[in-house]
């Protein structure tokens, strides 16, 4: 049977039905070269794929974010493939994301050896030089089983038994076996960039950046994270819950309410400390809470004050929202659009007054900002401090000194929030941050801003624009960095992320991501959100929350 295959442009070609992806490569007005996978009616494909029905075509190519996250992808599966050939008996452990890397330990060492280190990164090369083709394979769950137990992979092979699916997906490559978690390249040749680099006990798989997919990026270290994330994992270890099956076996097993009050009270007690830091160090007038998007600002500011009375502080929760521009004298971004994110968006001037004649002990009109309007305004609400007062201002600039210039550094206290998981899938395939701030904004935007899962995942890429250009560059300049994710917050957010993403239709340029995301989310049991406190940072997106906002 033949079936019609349409190209961007409209030109349309016909073909016998299985068809594989790589033999129509020709058909596009662009290099093949560059063709990493290719959309089929929006859903992204490898290119050994094959073609069974009508669709439309579109090339993704190297540059692109997408293109991009195919390419880390394999080369995490080739590094996988190399540490089973040289280190059959040991569990490589995917990491946490560090200067456009990973970070990779062995389960059973303290530390790697940089001469292991030199072998891994020889075999990847000898790998990519062979330009193996990766082959995807199903097989039945009882032989899926039998091949992750030969190849001593006991978190993946426990995923298998929460998704209780009768067919499996694997990757294949050199006789080595992997789950399927999304594309991968077809072949191992197209992998011309990465480096294998010492770090701290382990090593970094270093990677392009999207935008400049043939040279590495120069090596920008964040101790203070790498520190947090470490923190974090160590107690992971301790709760025994590193993984998703280990939080599904929580589920299984009944013991989700203790896990969900044990998580809570371990991010409490990191807001107390970081309450106690501001009282040791004397002298803070304003605590300038920062971070990306969902990573829960909102409530860590009331959890803050909560704390900072405990100490016997009074505090104001202060939004930097309601110091915008009216919107006439709002920048716009290259595509003429308002650009909200950037510094120059903030009436700096009218906020580093306020702040002066606060800190003097003088009385300020607190201003409001109307959005459907694009103005200021104020509704009569005034605010003077006294030596036990201390502000909260949670924003996006808070940690770019260029929007306090009339607050002496002795006087502010930088905090840096973000979702950083400390859970894997399993001991390959690590859980995006950005994946998990993703899903709560797209729950959070249907909850409370009317919005579909579309509707977010299409403005999400100019949402992480702005986070590269005006939060990640001051991550540095933080006094202390908290992590705001709950690792048991992904089994609740499925509840309500789940049904927004399968009203994305194959029709919809976002039907790709949201399918990706359907499919992360399936190896996770659902956690009745009736568990959820109701002080959680998670009731920020999913609702029901004592706090106002």
């Amino acid at each position: 049977m033949d079936i019609i295959l349409t190209f961007k442009g409209g030109k349309t070609v016909q073909v016998q039905a299985g068809t594989l992806i790589q033999d129509i490569l020709p058909y596009f007005d662009v290099n093949k070269d560059k063709i990493l996978a290719v959309r089929v009616d929006n859903e992204i494909c490898s290119l050994s794929q094959a073609l069974e029905t009508n669709a439309e075509l579109e090339p993704v190519l190297t540059g692109t974010t997408d293109g991009a996250s195919i390419y880390r992808r394999t080369l995490c599966f080739v590094l996988d493939v190399a540490a089973h050939k040289l280190f059959p008996t040991s569990r490589l452990l995917v990491g946490h994301s560090l200067g456009y890397g990973y970070y990779y330990t062995f389960a059973d060492r303290d530390s790697i050896s940089k001469e292991d280190i030199e072998k891994l990164q020889h075999e990847m090369e000898c790998i990519i030089t062979a330009d193996s083709i990766i082959n995807q394979v199903k097989v039945s769950y009882k032989d899926a089983v039998s091949i992750l137990e030969k190849q001593k992979m006991p978190e993946t092979r426990r995923l298998l038994d929460y998704q209780a699916k009768p067919i499996i997906r694997l990757n294949s490559l050199n006789g080595f076996y992997d789950i399927y978690v999304a594309p991968l390249l077809h072949s191992t040749g197209l992998l011309k960039v990465f480096d294998l680099m010492p770090y701290e006990n382990g090593f970094l798989l270093r990677f392009p950046a999207s935008f400049d997919p043939d040279s590495l990026p120069e090596f920008q270290d964040n101790k203070k994270l790498f520190n947090i994330y470490k923190r974090y994992k160590e107690w992971g270890r301790r709760q025994n819950v590193t993984t998703a099956a280990a939080l599904n076996d929580l589920v299984y097993r009944r013991k989700t309410k203790d896990f969900i009050n044990i998580c809570e009270t371990f991010l409490n007690k990191n807001i107390a400390d970081i309450a106690d830091k501001i009282d040791q160090k004397g002298g803070v007038k304003v605590a300038l809470l920062a971070g990306p998007s969902s990573s829960g600002k909102t409530t860590t500011s009331k959890k803050l004050a909560i704390q900072l009375k405990v100490l016997g502080y009074n505090p104001h929760v202060i939004s930097l929202d309601n110091y915008y521009l009216g919107r006439e004298k709002t920048p716009r971004d290259a595509n003429g659009d308002y650009d909200y994110e950037c510094l120059e968006a903030l009436d700096v001037q009218q906020l580093n007054d306020n702040l002066v004649e606060l800190f003097k002990g003088k009385t300020i009109q607190v201003p409001s900002y109307d959005f459907r309007e694009g103005k200021q305004y104020f509704t009569g609400e005034t605010l003077t401090m006294n030596e036990k007062d201390i502000l909260i201002m949670e924003g996006i600039h808070g940690l770019n000194d260029k929007l306090t210039p009339l607050v002496p550094a002795e006087n502010k206290f930088k905090v840096y929030l973000s979702a950083l998981t400390q859970l894997n899938l399993d001991d390959h395939n690590r859980i995006s941050t950005s994946d998990n701030r993703l899903i709560r904004r797209i729950v959070r935007d249907s909850q409370f801003r009317g919005k579909s899962a579309a509707d977010t995942i299409k403005m999400w890429p100019s949402v992480q624009r702005g986070e590269k250009l005006h939060i990640f560059p001051f991550q540095q300049n933080a006094d202390a960095v908290l992590n705001t994710a709950m690792d048991y917050e992904l089994a609740v957010l499925k509840i309500y992320a789940s049904p927004l993403l399968r009203c994305v239709t194959p029709c919809q340029r976002e039907y790709s991501e949201a399918s990706r995301l359907l499919n992360f989310l399936s190896n996770f049991y659902e956690i009745a959100p009736t568990y959820v406190p109701g002080q959680s940072i998670i009731r920020e997106f999913i609702g029901g929350s004592e706090f106002k906002y």
